[in-house]
């Protein structure tokens, strides 16, 4: 199972990732999820293994356009899904789903480095 990253091109923190794990000779399969959209099952599995806090980007432009209505979604799991299927630039980026099926949110080269030994 290769690794699969997951965010916006343009971002970037994506940039930044996808440019050291080509640099470790990593092969990667990526979803840009704002053209290709997000499955709730994926959104759901984030949710359960990360938690919302990890996931829902609360200093982007994204959230600081968000009204407080929306902004009070993220407070729950179910509110958090729903906004992150309607606005996926307010998810943390870069999702990574690596070989083992673990996942990590954000990019930090000394972990990954750990990870992949």
């Amino acid at each position: 199972m290769p690794i699969t990253l997951y965010g916006i091109p343009n971002c970037d923190t994506v940039k930044r990732a996808r440019a050291w794990l080509a640099d470790h000779g990593q092969a990667v399969q990526f979803h840009d999820f704002k053209r290709e959209g997000l499955q709730p099952d994926d959104a759901r599995q984030w949710l359960a293994a990360l938690g919302r806090d990890a996931l829902i980007n609360r200093r982007g432009t994204t959230w600081r356009a968000l009204e407080p209505a929306q902004q009070a979604l993220a407070e729950t799991d179910e509110g958090a899904l729903a906004l992150m299927l309607a606005q996926h630039s307010v998810i943390k980026r870069p999702v990574v789903r690596w070989p083992d099926a673990r996942l990590t949110v954000g990019f930090d080269a000394t972990a990954w480095a750990g990870r992949l030994g």
